[in-house]
């Protein structure tokens, strides 16, 4: 057989993953050991999404041991896996309780990768106490409605009520038949009737 053989530059040599992991893993967490840490282990509650890393050994060793609710009491315990079973989210009767508050949530408490549950956005309040729930934003005003709403005398903040009261007011006082035909009354009365005209279509009053 040749030395240069072509059939020896087909031959392929399948790469070695677990030697490859334990070259780049970092060095085993366990007190005196050397070996690489290609496992993962939890640090414990309170911590949740950090790991320690360990070697095969030593994270086997340490799970046999894990304890999540070491030193939580008894009844802390009950109530957690109670909540579990909703995702620690409250729950009321149905038609009843509407306003009544949960029981402390454990996901306030959480950090790491589990935080997102203290982070869920709740845009329409499902989960939150009805008086906690976000005010509405107040309308911004165009121009021309704040104008308009000025030429009337009122403010940013009146409703529709007050606007057409208002303007029931205005045009009673500087109608041309109770003026006497003032020029100056008559010109007041036209812009009354454009401020209003202009906030109706605005859908203010």
């Amino acid at each position: 057989m040749k030395p240069y053989s072509k059939y020896f530059d087909k031959i392929k040599v399948r790469p070695d993953r677990q030697a490859e992991a334990n070259v780049h893993a970092p060095v085993c967490q366990w007190d005196g050991c050397n070996e690489a840490g290609t496992h993962r282990a939890p640090v414990g509650r309170m911590r949740e999404g950090e790991y320690f890393r360990f070697c095969f050994d030593h994270v086997r060793e340490y799970n046999k041991g894990f304890n999540y609710f070491s030193g939580v009491a008894d009844s802390d315990i009950a109530r957690f896996q109670k909540e579990a079973l909703t995702g620690h989210r409250p729950t009321w009767k149905m038609g009843a309780n509407g306003h009544s508050t949960s029981s402390p949530n454990m996901a306030q408490k959480r950090s790491g990768n589990a935080g997102y549950y203290n982070r869920m956005r709740d845009p329409f309040n499902v989960f939150n106490d009805a008086r906690d729930a976000p005010k509405p934003r107040e309308r911004k005003l165009k121009m021309l409605e704040a104008k308009a709403l000025e030429t009337l005398g009122l403010g940013a903040k009146a409703t529709g009520a007050d606007i057409k009261a208002r303007y029931k007011e205005l045009v009673k006082r500087h109608h041309p038949d109770a003026n006497g035909g003032d020029r100056g009354s008559e010109d007041r009365f036209r812009d009354v009737l454009q401020a209003y005209r202009v906030l109706k279509q605005a859908g203010l009053c």
